[in-house]
């Protein structure tokens, strides 16, 4: 586990920094995508989460989901093209799974991509560290300590 001023990033997975979503590589060749723990911590409590419904398109750059928080209500936003193959009932029955358990029973959809990763765009062990480091400093981020919410 990698920790970035208090926020953890499990080494096994990819990061999309500028979204602050994470992806997990399936054997069948789709990607399990949640909420990093620095979105988390930005949004505060998560209140209500819409995935896009199963069998619909996604497209890079666009949202995979709504979220709503106290703080914020917005996209969350894919790095690919693809096609939503799963999404996680039991977090749009319980959004609070998001802010319990972010990289694992908080996950939000399995997406299978068209084509290849965009992997310009997504980092992952040792890189996330320096890459979450630069974002935190650029905005100021004091990290994911819950004494001292963002």
């Amino acid at each position: 586990m990698i920790t970035v001023r208090g926020c953890p990033f499990p080494e096994h997975l990819l990061y999309d920094v500028e979204h602050h979503v994470w992806y997990e590589r399936l054997e069948n060749g789709a990607f399990r995508v949640g909420m990093t723990s620095v979105a988390i911590a930005l949004a505060g409590e998560v209140l209500a989460f819409t995935p896009r419904r199963v069998g619909r398109p996604v497209e890079a750059g666009r949202a995979c989901a709504t979220v709503e928080s106290g703080k914020w209500v917005g996209p969350a936003r894919i790095a690919f093209n693809g096609e939503v193959e799963e999404v996680n009932e039991a977090m749009m029955e319980r959004p609070i799974m998001a802010n319990e358990d972010c990289y694992g029973a908080g996950w939000m959809l399995i997406a299978r991509p068209e084509g290849e990763l965009p992997m310009e765009r997504l980092v992952s062990g040792n890189e996330v560290a320096d890459a979450y480091e630069r974002w935190m400093e650029a905005e100021n981020f004091p990290g994911c300590d819950p004494q001292n919410p963002a």
